[in-house]
């Protein structure tokens, strides 16, 4: 951040001083927890389910803050922030913290207030905000872009997928004078969330990306998820201010969203109106996707080595930034034939000693990012067994059974040996799996995490490939924690049928 007294602090957020004259300067970063605390730091005082920030503001300090960011007085030197009008604080913010008082949002709205200062006192220093939205791929979008615009300068972006009234202001606020790009991933779980984004850290390249069903229970429809998302492009500057809207060609209700911005529009995709695109895919035995990416400026190879077909559509969004940013095509095309996954549990790829394998995409999970994960499953084990472990999917609404649904018959289409179900909120998952015509065990049903892993305990043979994958919530990365701890298997070791317990749960389940 950049340097800023606590007089300064308070003026900008509309707060008064605590314990302080207010000379004091904040050097250092600005955190929410204090084991994060560097010296100099500001730290942010937010109520949490089970701990209030407040009651650990003489701790931050005594770890090096500078003062704390707060909603009531406490035992430091702090900037006391204002309290919020009834009605004003923002529903998502009584997700993110406990909020009984509205504290949390007060506090939350001071963040905010304070990262827009810092952002558009470092946009006269030549700070190019880019902002990423869409139903899936995201994070792994970001990471690319980040990846992408990092030779060309000091790059800031959030680590995982921290996107949201917490995570975007967190991260704007770690740009400080050398900072030449700012790439923000921009969530939405209703109506007005990317714009309130946006104007915390104005874009002046908006990517978006797709546009899907995950949050359908938030928006009512696709169509409101759709205007939602084009919120990102609504908040661009003009063309002739330099804003450009970096849209997916390949998606009908994305590529609509050029007539709602003023912004120069880049299209991306592997349709061949699309400015930036990809021609001649193929994929690999692990499936990672190779393909000739092509351009106004020439066209050049690219081998990512990321797995899933998927990551080509993130990779044109990247390159689209990239390019105008002012990198060359060949050194987008070198740049993304060496990327690295950055982000945990989103695609990643872990082989045990005796050769079991397992996809590790158990951070979130939609309907598109499922198929997504499933392609590339079938894929990796033409010739292997594969496994796919799944949980449920959030956030679906009225559609959810018929989406989990779809994935259970997605199963059998994509000839998977193995469906393991984990809980009767994706039940629908396994009921679809048998309608495809799933026989015998290839489908199960399973009561909780522990059953999953006692099962492919039991079941996984050396050389075999499991997919984990789910909404957050159902915290599946336990079952692909366990299977890549157990002990290798007997490469010989036959198909071990599940125990008479498991067959009655398996059976009453259905």
């Amino acid at each position: 951040m950049i340097v800023l007294s606590l007089a300064e602090i308070a003026a900008i957020v509309g707060g008064r001083l605590h314990r302080t004259d207010g000379t004091a300067e904040v050097t250092g970063s600005v955190e929410f927890d204090t084991r994060e605390i560097t010296p100099g730091g500001l730290f942010i005082a937010l109520p949490g389910a089970k701990v209030d920030g407040h009651d650990f503001a003489a701790r931050a300090v005594e770890s090096g803050a500078v003062a704390v960011l707060a909603a009531r007085e406490v035992d430091a030197p702090a900037v006391i922030v204002p309290p919020l009008d009834a009605g004003v604080a923002h529903d998502r913010a009584f997700a993110l913290v406990s909020d009984k008082d509205g504290a949390g949002a007060a506090v939350l709205a001071a963040l905010a207030k304070l990262a827009r200062h810092v952002v558009q006192k470092l946009s006269g220093d030549h700070l190019t905000v880019v902002g990423v939205t869409g139903s899936a791929g995201k994070t792994s979008t970001k990471d690319i872009i980040a990846q992408l615009l990092e030779p060309l300068g000091p790059t800031v972006a959030p680590p995982g997928s921290f996107n949201n009234e917490l995570g975007h202001p967190w991260t704007a606020l770690r740009s400080d004078s050398s900072t030449r790009q700012l790439v923000l991933e921009m969530s939405a779980r209703g109506p007005g969330h990317i714009a309130e984004l946006a104007a915390i850290a104005p874009p002046r390249i908006g990517v978006v990306l797709n546009v899907g069903t995950a949050h359908v229970g938030e928006f009512g429809s696709r169509e409101g998820i759709a205007k939602g998302k084009g919120e990102l492009v609504e908040a661009l500057p003009s063309a002739e201010d330099g804003g450009v809207a970096v849209l997916n060609l390949d998606d009908p209700y994305v590529a609509a969203m050029a007539s709602r911005t003023t912004a120069r529009v880049v299209f991306v995709g592997e349709s061949a109106s699309a400015q930036v695109r990809a021609v001649d895919i193929t994929l690999d035995g692990e499936a990672r996707a190779s393909f000739r990416l092509v351009t106004p400026d020439g066209e050049a190879p690219v081998k990512l080595p990321l797995y899933g077909e998927h990551q080509v559509g993130n990779a044109l969004s990247a390159a689209a930034v990239a390019l105008e940013m002012g990198s060359t095509v060949e050194e987008v095309a070198a740049r993304l034939s060496s990327l690295e996954r950055r982000s945990e549990r989103r695609m990643e790829v872990t082989t045990r000693a005796d050769g079991v394998t397992v996809l590790n995409d158990s951070f979130n999970a939609s309907p598109e990012s499922m198929r997504a994960a499933l392609k590339a499953l079938a894929s990796m084990s033409a010739t292997r067994r594969s496994w796919a472990v799944l949980g449920v999917m959030g956030d679906l609404g009225d559609d959810s059974v018929a989406a989990h649904d779809g994935i259970g018959r997605l199963v059998v289409r994509l000839n998977i040996d193995k469906l393991v179900v984990i809980g009767q909120a994706a039940a629908a998952t396994h009921q679809g799996a048998q309608q495809e015509g799933s026989w015998g065990e290839e489908s199960v049903l399973v009561p909780d995490v522990e059953a999953a892993i006692a099962l492919l305990h039991d079941q996984l043979r050396a050389g075999d490939v499991v997919l984990v994958k789910a909404s957050k919530a159902a915290a599946l990365w336990r079952v692909a924690d366990a299977v890549l701890a157990a002990p290798a298997t007997d490469a010989e070791s036959p198909v071990v049928a599940p125990s008479p317990s498991q067959e009655r749960s398996n059976g009453g389940d259905a």
